[in-house]
């Protein structure tokens, strides 16, 4: 049995996913047509742009609210919530760069979203 929270384990599998399309995509001999990378993009700028954002910004809030409703302490005793105040800041900037990674990877799409291909002895993808 795992201790580890749901968002843990979310955080896991979206580190496990990407892990994958990395390996897929190393060696690409026949190249990764249009078709397939315009739809890879779509469901990355859900997640790596927009989502990930909100998910980081959520975090940050819930990371605040956590020294209200937690005895939090640090163990070289220092103030908990200096740290916290670091982390918050950390986020939010992370936040705001992924904000402009949706809009860029929706650009990407666009670009070659009128492409189609052919295989040999097959029809258009």
């Amino acid at each position: 049995m795992s201790d580890r929270t749901g968002i843990e384990l979310d955080a896991q599998e979206a580190y496990e996913a990407i892990r994958s399309i990395n390996h897929a995509t190393i060696f690409t001999g026949d190249g990764i047509p249009a078709p397939v990378v315009y739809r890879v993009l779509g469901f990355l700028q859900s997640a790596g742009g927009y989502g990930l954002a909100q998910a980081l910004g959520q975090l940050a809030r819930g990371l605040e609210r956590s020294l209200s409703t937690y005895d939090v302490c640090e163990d070289d005793g220092r103030d908990p919530a200096d740290s916290v105040a670091h982390a918050v800041s950390s986020l939010t900037d992370a936040a705001d760069l992924l904000q402009r990674v949706g809009p860029l990877l929706d650009d990407a799409q666009a670009a070659i979203s009128r492409q189609g291909y052919r295989t040999q002895g097959h029809g258009a993808g």
